[in-house]
């Protein structure tokens, strides 16, 4: 067995809906446990440092305008195999291809406002985690 730490990210999409609640029993339901969380503005330059490995993609600035829309709500997630577990219950970026029941394919509005983000590696967590919590904000 192996305990595992991942971001989640609850992106202004469902913040403006009211919808973290739903989200986060789905999260919980899933055998992931919350175990760091807050609400936040990111600043322009926030985001642009979250998502600087997309900085050269054509994308890159409607997703920093997006993810700066509205508040969003970071938490560290953590179980067994967290990163694939949540990443699951996430569903396909795309909402149209996301498997019933998965939170994208309930929740999300768009491919754009697709309601939560996940690391998608190891390496990829501990560096979201690193920019948004410090060690003693993490409670298990």
């Amino acid at each position: 067995m192996s305990i595992e730490q991942t971001l989640s990210i609850i992106k202004p999409d469902a913040t403006k809906r009211s919808i973290t609640g739903k989200i986060n029993a789905k999260i919980e339901d899933a055998g992931l446990k919350i175990v760091a969380q807050k609400r936040i503005k990111l600043s322009k330059q926030q985001a642009e440092a979250f998502y600087g490995v997309h900085s050269e993609k054509p994308f890159f600035a409607d997703l920093v305008n997006f993810i700066t829309s509205g508040p969003v709500v970071v938490q560290v997630l953590e179980s067994d195999k967290a990163i694939t577990k949540y990443r699951e219950i996430m569903g396909a970026t795309n909402p149209k291809e996301a498997k019933p029941g998965s939170i994208r394919a309930e929740f999300a509005e768009s491919i754009e406002a697709n309601s939560v983000h996940g690391s998608d590696s190891f390496e990829n967590a501990k560096i979201e985690i690193d920019f948004f919590f410090n060690k003693d904000e993490i409670v298990g």
